[in-house]
């Protein structure tokens, strides 16, 4: 048996920016999702602290250190700039190796998006 779990998460971000007249998608800080385990054209679950909207996207590659998160096309009209949100990744493996996975947990500085070293 196969189940889905998390794989991935960046913890309470910052939006910096929201482009509606984009084809779609959630640009990240390639810092990010490297540190997250997130590869681009990955399916991501959204989730908006400030508004409660959750949501669906796929990850563009974004500016390394930048600490840009970007809502893109549709998705723009669920977030404002400076909501908060937290995105996950899931993965799908056996029942069995899934016991013993750990995800990718990140908790970037809420203010700059960046990793504190």
């Amino acid at each position: 048996m196969q189940i889905q779990l998390l794989k991935s998460k960046i913890h309470r971000v910052r939006v910096t920016q929201a482009e509606l007249d984009y084809i779609g998608s959630i640009t990240i800080d390639e810092t990010l999702m490297v540190a997250a385990n997130l590869i681009e054209g990955e399916r991501v679950q959204i989730v908006n602290i400030n508004n409660g909207e959750r949501f669906e996207t796929y990850v563009i590659k974004g500016v390394p250190n930048s600490g840009n998160i970007c809502l893109n096309g549709p998705a723009a009209r669920k977030v404002a700039i400076n909501d908060v949100i937290i995105i996950l990744g899931y993965g799908i493996m056996d029942f069995e190796e899934a016991k013993s996975f750990k995800p990718s947990l990140v908790f970037p500085n809420e203010t700059t998006n960046l990793l504190d070293h």
